[in-house]
């Protein structure tokens, strides 16, 4: 596969499970009727900006994540006090652009002091124009424009807070549940591309080990081990030779149509298991759509227990600090994934799309996780936490992972450099 189409895959492989993961977040926001301000992939400074409608979106230079910006989230609007000298447009008597500078260079607009504002609410502004006492309607869609920049009012039934616990706690939950659907697709898509195995053949025969001096050859078909039927189950055939360390067993395998049987002795690998050379490879057949579901399901299952297991090593193991990778390991090792074909980068795929979507869930300050944990808690004492505490709460945590990942990239980097 030429270098170019890796990269490439490898850059797809990030973009589509990130935007997967914001998409979930912004359809069930919007479906809410939360105003959605920006849907950004990474993070960092822009590389890339449209505005459709309502949502702004951006591709940035971190290729680390990505976010979705709901209204009420953050105090991002602009704000406009009693007192200040303003200027709005009309259209049909009611207000639709609110300028905040550059006043005079402003046409067709109406140029006043502040007296009274409410831009959540009633949506009405009250201004002093000329010495006149004027009060105009507010447009819920209304923009308020300050150094260069369009920024849509939040009418409070737009913001993210004014929802009920449950729409907003489907927002937040989508984004993972996304990833679970895209990781039961992509495992599907595998098992349809590889098929299922039937039987377990001979890929290579290693020179001077007991497989290759007992004669067996590339494209035989391991039929029993001592008698013991394997079928495709080359886990139960390494089982039986590892417990055999100098004891002679018997290989029934099919060449050319043709019942053989092979005796070879395995002899013991540093961990004093048995080894006789072989490496294998599956005869496979094409998938059925039930067993497509059947073993998307248990790939899933599978995965997800291995995961598990690898974050409890990680939280109680003697897991050293060199030993954790961060986006640019994962991106390196994608790369040497692609290389070897879409079937295994497919499989690869399903695996970071189910990861992130566990990890996102995660009990953690900034990730999904912790927000629905707030949620609950809200549910259970019928009123929100102080949303000051919880952002501080939440801020401290992204604070946190950035660092980490930080100091996990230039691990990375220095593991790279090593050649390691």
């Amino acid at each position: 596969m030429q270098m170019i189409q890796v990269v490439f895959l490898t850059v797809l492989v990030f973009f589509v499970i990130v935007t997967i993961h914001e998409w979930g977040h912004y359809f069930f926001a919007k479906r809410a009727g939360i105003l959605v301000r920006e849907f950004a992939i990474g993070f960092g400074p822009k590389l890339f900006s449209l505005k459709r409608g309502e949502t702004r979106y951006t591709l940035r230079l971190i290729p680390a994540g990505g976010y979705v910006r709901m209204a009420g989230e953050d105090p991002e609007i602009l704000d406009v006090g009693v007192g200040q000298t303003i200027a709005v447009r009309l259209k049909d008597g009611v207000v639709t652009r609110i300028f905040l500078d550059r006043l005079d260079e402003r046409s067709n607009v109406m140029r006043g002091e502040v007296l009274r504002i409410d831009l959540e609410r009633n949506l009405s502004i009250e201004m002093d124009v000329e010495g006149e006492r004027e009060i105009y309607s507010v447009d819920p869609k209304a923009l308020i424009i300050s150094k260069g920049r369009e920024t849509q009012i939040a009418p409070i039934d737009r913001q993210f807070g004014s929802k009920t616990v449950g729409q907003r706690a489907l927002a937040i939950f989508a984004g993972p549940a996304m990833n679970f659907v895209l990781a039961f697709v992509l495992f599907g898509a595998y098992v349809q591309m590889a098929g299922i195995p039937e039987h377990v053949l001979v890929k290579e025969v290693q020179s001077g080990m007991p497989a290759a001096q007992a004669g067996l050859m590339p494209n035989d078909r391991i039929e029993a081990v001592n008698g013991e039927k394997i079928g495709a189950d080359f886990a139960k055939m390494i089982n039986s030779i590892g417990a055999s360390v100098n004891q002679p067993i018997t290989l029934d395998i099919v060449r050319d149509g043709v019942v053989k049987q092979i005796v070879m002795t395995p002899v013991a690998n540093e961990e004093g298991v048995g080894k006789v050379g072989v490496t294998p490879m599956y005869e496979t057949r094409s998938a059925s759509a039930v067993e497509t579901v059947e073993r998307s399901g248990l790939l899933m299952k599978d995965m997800t227990i291995n995961i598990f297991n690898g974050l409890k090593e990680l939280v109680f193991g003697n897991v050293k600090f060199d030993d954790l990778g961060g986006i640019v390991r994962t991106a390196d090792m994608t790369i040497e994934i692609a290389k070897r074909g879409i079937t295994d980068l497919t499989l690869w795929t399903a695996m970071l799309s189910l990861y992130l979507g566990i990890f996102n869930l995660l009990p953690i300050p900034a990730l999904d996780g912790s927000r629905l944990i707030f949620l609950g808690i809200e549910a259970v004492r019928r009123r929100p936490i102080d949303p000051n505490r919880e952002s501080l709460v939440h801020f401290i945590g992204f604070a946190f992972i950035m660092l980490l990942m930080v100091v996990v990239t230039y691990n990375d980097i220095l593991r790279l450099v090593r050649g390691e």
